[in-house]
């Protein structure tokens, strides 16, 4: 097993020379993967640019004389991606680093969201200080600000590179242990599954569950009932991010069932705030067959940064603070039909096992009775539109006049999916 240094090592032979080294002085060996495009290594490569650029579909050759940096990067990236994972699956890594600018983390990060959770990543880039959703996606990239560019070694590259080296070195290390301990084979939701790199379960099926602040409470209440009952929980917080990791890790097939209580990433998305999942938020399951119970949880509100920042066209809108960085605004009745339609239309296509759970009672803890956003008109909105768009097909139905945080609603969510899950195992 090794470490990977990818990288473009006609511009940054220098770098990757100096932490190569030290990579191999803290025990590890290391492979170098060469993504440069406009001129030969300045240092010799085990997965030269050539190999690179044929795994992405061009010619090196071809990529040079077209003189598209945006071409080839897009290339190059594709190439390191399969490469990389190809010498995961092999055997031959445990491990990958890589240093660079813009051009040089967006290869790296797409070879690095090749590989499962787990496998170590990280990427030393100039880039790492502002937004950086580009090159973490929905992996587990570990990101270090070069601080300067990645430009020689000097007093300032010197002590960050070195820390890089030895991060990914341990990193590394205890991922070998780790992967030698599981004797190749994790179990995971319940299955038999071939190896993958994953940490590993044990015997509980896991369960992918979403929460919010202001639906916590149901989410620890349904988590602890689904540990009595002999599952793992991996809860995922409702941020966009967090909802792409899910949906992400669902088609992966690391889960045995959903409980997705909190769907507010949609209203982010069809009204237009800062926390979108994307369109593809409450697909996975669906497409994959997994059993899932779903809820509408948060969907009272969208989500935008600190005041100052909410849009203009919002501005007279019922707006909540929620603290110093993050500001509510409420949906309106058409918000709500629209966000109920698209949750229903999406569950009335899922294949496998799902019910809809619906709380009558309230959808977060500020849309409760006395809350600052409690609105039973818009509520019902959403409600009648998710039920009109699940009528007559196979999803299942159960309403009540609970909040969603009540605990009895929660409980009963909970033990819904167990007996989905049982149905489908037996």
């Amino acid at each position: 097993m090794a470490v990977l240094l990818l990288g473009t090592l006609d511009t940054k032979g220098a770098e990757y020379a100096y932490v190569r080294d030290l990579v191999t002085a803290a025990g590890q060996e290391v492979v170098l993967l060469d993504a440069g495009v406009m001129a030969d290594p300045a240092l010799p490569a085990q997965v030269g640019a050539e190999q690179v650029a044929e795994a992405g579909g061009a010619s090196l050759a071809r990529l040079r004389s077209d003189a598209d940096r945006g071409a080839a990067l897009s290339v190059m990236a594709a190439g390191a991606a399969k490469i990389t994972r190809d010498l995961w699956e092999s055997g031959r890594v445990s491990g990958v680093l890589a240093l660079g600018g813009s051009g040089g983390s967006s290869i790296a990060a797409a070879a690095m969201a090749a590989l499962p959770v787990g496998v170590p990543k990280l990427l030393v880039s100039t880039m790492a200080s502002g937004d950086v959703s580009p090159f973490v996606g929905q992996s587990d990239v570990t990101l270090m600000y070069s601080v300067v560019d990645v430009a020689g070694i000097n007093a300032i590259s010197r002590p960050i590179l070195g820390n890089a080296a030895a991060a990914i070195a341990a990193m590394a290390a205890a991922y070998e242990e780790r992967r030698r301990g599981q004797a190749g084979e994790t179990r995971v939701a319940g299955r038999q599954a071939r190896t993958t790199g994953r940490a590993p379960a044990g015997d509980r099926p896991l369960i992918a569950a979403t929460m919010f602040g202001v639906t916590t409470p149901a989410v620890n209440a349904a988590r602890a009932r689904l540990e009595e009952l002999g599952y793992e929980v991996v809860v995922f917080h409702a941020t966009g991010s967090g909802g792409r990791a899910m949906e992400a890790l669902i088609r992966d097939g690391y889960f045995a069932g959903v409980l997705d209580l909190t769907t507010t990433e949609l209203a982010d998305e069809l009204v237009g705030g800062v926390l979108s999942a994307g369109r593809e938020r409450l697909t996975a399951a669906g497409a994959a067959g997994v059993p899932q119970v779903v809820s509408l949880g948060a969907v009272d509100m969208v989500n935008f940064g600190p005041m100052d920042g909410v849009p203009e066209r919002f501005r007279q809108r019922l707006l909540l603070v929620h603290n110093p960085t993050v500001t509510l605004m409420r949906t309106t009745a058409e918000e709500c039909a629209a966000i109920g339609t698209e949750i229903g239309t999406k569950l009335a296509a899922a294949t496998g096992p799902v019910a809809l759970f619906v709380p009558r009672g309230g959808v977060s803890a500020v849309d409760v009775e006395g809350g600052p956003f409690h609105d039973p008109g818009a509520d019902a909105a959403c409600f009648e539109a998710a039920l009109a768009a699940v009528a007559g097909g196979d999803v299942q139905v159960v309403e009540s006049e609970d909040d969603i945080n009540q605990p009895r609603f929660a409980v009963a969510a909970a033990d819904r999916l167990h007996e989905l899950i049982q149905k489908g195992a037996a």
